[in-house]
């Protein structure tokens, strides 16, 4: 295996939020970036950042009392202590270049959330599929039992449209992402880990890097801490294992035999599942696997209000939670009931023409091949129409022939051309290959390079009774508003 450098490496001692003085972040309006922000802000510290455009969410910020300059120059630095930075953010950055000049201190992101995390009970879910939702079913659930958490998600509430929240409560829920390696920064009371599967291969340089960040990831729980974690997973189970064996609490989650916290009896109605959750009677010990059926406590049956049946898990894994903090389970389990889903996941956004239209942030095979299935649900007897941007050069790259085969599982597929994100084109990567691998009829499974053609290529392709979902982490999401008005 060789692991890669990372170029934030994990501080030896996190420094608490009230000692960073003002804080500045380089590219504020940023989905990491904006939801810390948000939450700083709401615990009255003194923010400042910068961005590259006046976005809503750079308004939003300015209206909850941060100071955001449009651009990036030295002078924006002023009177700052502390800056904060993402990994895209490049060593280059006029601010960046500015700051070590000064002798300011810099944050990673990680850094920055980490910060706020003494003093609550905080809780860090990752995973490389599922984390969005499961943070996000977390902090709704808890917020229905009353205890206002602060929280920190990748992704807005579908409700609220909140990413970034300052509780009056004392649980802290943060998303922790493992896409650079960063998630290792901070040191959670509880620690989730939803699944383990290769997806940043710009970071990570094998699968085995990968399972040995995550490892990491658990070991740096807070002593006397809970890590929940999906052993129907293999690399996560052995992970499991191991941290059991030193004493660690775990607490296990799936549909096999030996989990804790066990899945049963999923069935669904409509696309929406329901299901039945099992917790071992020694559900607060230390034995991660081995759960026995006697004795144990079944919760259900629980419908979601979320589709997909792989959102059992998700709610499985809330639980874990749960239980590690010490809230009672029925009023919490209601909370799951009554979540509604996370923006950009299985999102429903309308229905014009008889065609219902959903936008989804998958951009793995793996996330396809769930939201495909999710969406054959909900289709019933309609066909499944998908249109998926790949994202970014090297992941198309890594996955270029799997890709395909995943979206085989609609009816039609559409194929956009790479979502860049500032990488330079690859030769002999791209939709077109995608397209061509989905072993669908070339009818019905098409290229369109020319984004702006998308949606009228969509609105001929799909047919009253179908459902059309948009899939990819780049401006896809822009397609489905534009395919609804089409088809109104």
């Amino acid at each position: 295996m060789t692991r890669r450098t990372p170029r934030f490496p994990a501080p030896e001692q996190v420094v608490p939020a009230a000692e960073l003085g003002r804080i500045h972040f380089v590219g504020i309006g940023g989905v990491g970036m904006a939801p810390l922000a948000r939450a700083m802000l709401g615990r009255g510290l003194p923010i400042s950042g910068s961005d590259i455009k006046d976005t809503a969410t750079v308004q939003a910020l300015r209206a909850l009392g941060a100071a955001i300059a449009i651009g990036q120059a030295p002078e924006n630095l002023d009177g700052v202590d502390t800056v904060v930075v993402s990994t895209d953010i490049p060593e280059t950055n006029v601010e960046v270049v500015e700051a070590r000049a000064r002798g300011l201190r810099l944050l990673h992101r990680a850094s920055a959330l980490a910060a706020l995390m003494p003093g609550s009970r905080s809780v860090a879910v990752a995973g490389t599929h599922g984390k969005t939702t499961t943070t996000s079913m977390i902090a709704v659930a808890l917020r229905h039992v009353g205890l206002d958490p602060t929280f920190v998600i990748g992704g807005e509430l579908g409700t609220t449209g909140e990413s970034g929240h300052a509780g009056a409560g004392d649980v802290l829920i943060a998303e922790a992402d493992e896409s650079d390696g960063t998630f290792t920064h901070y040191r959670p009371d509880v620690s989730v880990i939803t699944n383990i599967e290769l997806d940043h291969p710009d970071h990570f340089a094998d699968v085995e890097q990968v399972r040995a960040e995550f490892q990491d990831f658990a070991d740096r729980l807070e002593p006397g801490g809970t890590l929940v974690i999906h052993v129907d997973d293999p690399a996560a189970r052995a992970i499991a294992e191991r941290t059991a064996a030193r004493g660690v609490r775990v607490l296990s989650y799936g549909v096999g035999e030996d989990a804790v916290i066990r899945v049963s009896d999923v069935s669904s109605t409509g696309g929406f599942p329901t299901f039945t959750l099992i917790v071992a009677a020694d559900a607060l010990g230390t034995t991660a696997l081995g759960a026995t059926t006697p004795g144990a406590t079944a919760h259900g049956p629980i419908t979601l209000g979320v589709p997909a049946r792989h959102n059992a898990l998700n709610a499985a894994a809330a639980l874990g939670v749960a239980l590690a903090l010490g809230v009672d389970a029925k009023p919490f389990l209601e909370g799951v009931a009554a979540f509604t889903g996370a923006r950009r996941r299985m999102q429903f956004l309308g229905e014009a023409s008889g065609v219902r239209v959903y936008d989804d942030y998958g951009h793995h095979p793996t996330e396809i091949a769930s939201i495909l299935s999710a969406a054959r649900e909900l289709a019933g007897e309609g066909r499944v129409v998908a249109a998926f941007q790949p994202h970014r050069y090297f992941r198309t790259n890594t996955f270029l022939h799997e890709f395909g085969p995943a979206l085989g599982a609609a009816d039609v597929v559409l194929v956009l051309d790479v979502y860049a994100h500032g990488e330079q084109p690859i030769p002999g990567v791209g939709g077109d290959v995608i397209a061509a691998e989905t072993g669908l009829p070339p009818q019905n499974s098409v290229f369109e390079p020319d984004f702006d053609r998308v949606p009228e290529r969509l609105a001929a392709l799909a047919r009253p009774g179908d459902l059309v979902v948009t899939v990819g982490a780049g401006d896809v999401t822009e397609i489905g508003p534009r395919l609804l008005k089409l088809l109104g």
